[in-house]
């Protein structure tokens, strides 16, 4: 299974920043270390376009993150202090998400190890999110296909509201997610199908919704492509999610999603999502843990 990673996916934080950079490079080695993946597997994928980019973004966005222009409120909604790898970082993500989008068709399931910066708008990145890797390269592939069909299951804590944004009338998109609704964003712009439940909601009524909603999605909307955000900032002592999962339930969670969604026969693209664990050792585990389950299912 190809695995796409980049050390451009990380940068230097200021000390005590509570964004996790680190959870990427630890998944990595953690994902080779221990077998789940072959070294060889991990691949870097290079930059993003600027045209790709441009499909989704505007021109004004990009340049003021190109060149470190962006009024101070806007660098405060989008979480992170510019530097000159800030856009770097977030074109290597997009370019991530491309390939793996790429490898799922090819060989069924593809993984991006970073990925699922669902807050980022066309003209404004949010909630730790600079650009909007999903809803790029969704836009690049109906470049060429556009009667594709493709379903976001979106099981982060937080709703993706600048994928629904973005994506709120196209058709051939179906925006699923089940997150908490009286948590991050304030502001939220509906989806195709929004799930929103009670905070600390815990495994048993989480995985009860899950399962009870998701099957009759996708036999509704008879997608061709399916992409994955498994967020694992659900977990129980995730210090932003607002859930109460357990690491027994992700297991679940991820193992349902996925083989559901591989049963028929779609390919399946994979990003990380939100994840911000009171033990930072913890975070790239539980990625680790949904990367794990689909290469289970990806076979020999």
């Amino acid at each position: 299974m190809k695995c796409f990673y980049s050390d451009n996916y990380s940068f230097p934080l200021p000390e005590g920043h509570p964004f996790p950079m680190h959870k990427y490079e630890d998944a990595a080695k953690h994902l080779v270390a221990s077998n789940v993946i072959a070294a060889s597997d991990l691949i870097d994928a290079g930059l993003a376009e600027e045209a790709d980019i441009l499909r989704v973004h505007t021109p004004a966005y990009l340049s003021a993150i190109k060149n470190g222009t962006l009024p101070p409120q806007e660098t405060r909604r989008m979480g992170f202090p510019w530097s000159e790898r800030l856009y770097v970082r977030a074109r290597a993500a997009v370019a991530g998400t491309i390939a793996a989008i790429t490898a799922a068709r090819q060989d069924g399931i593809g993984c991006n190890l970073a990925g699922g910066t669902h807050h980022a708008f066309p003209d404004r990145g949010e909630g730790y999110c600079v650009l909007n890797d999903v809803a790029i390269a969704i836009r690049k592939l109906q470049a060429d296909e556009p009667d594709i069909r493709v379903i976001i299951v979106d099981l982060d804590a937080h709703q993706g509201n600048g994928t629904n944004f973005i994506l709120k009338e196209d058709t051939q998109v179906y925006c699923y997610s089940m997150h908490v609704g009286a948590n991050y964003p304030s502001r939220k712009f509906e989806g195709d199908e929004d799930i929103a439940l009670d905070r600390f909601v815990k495994g048993e009524e989480y995985l009860g919704r899950l399962k009870s909603t998701l099957p009759a999605t996708l036999q509704a909307f008879k997608p061709d492509l399916a992409i994955y955000l498994g967020g694992v900032d659900v977990h129980e002592d995730d210090r932003f999610g607002q859930m109460k999962l357990s690491t027994g339930d992700m297991h679940e969670r991820d193992r349902y999603t996925m083989s559901l969604l591989r049963s028929q026969n779609l390919p399946l693209a994979t990003v990380f999502g939100g994840g911000y664990n009171k033990d930072r050792a913890l975070t790239p585990l539980l990625h680790c843990q949904t990367v794990s389950l689909a290469a289970g299912l990806a076979g020999p």
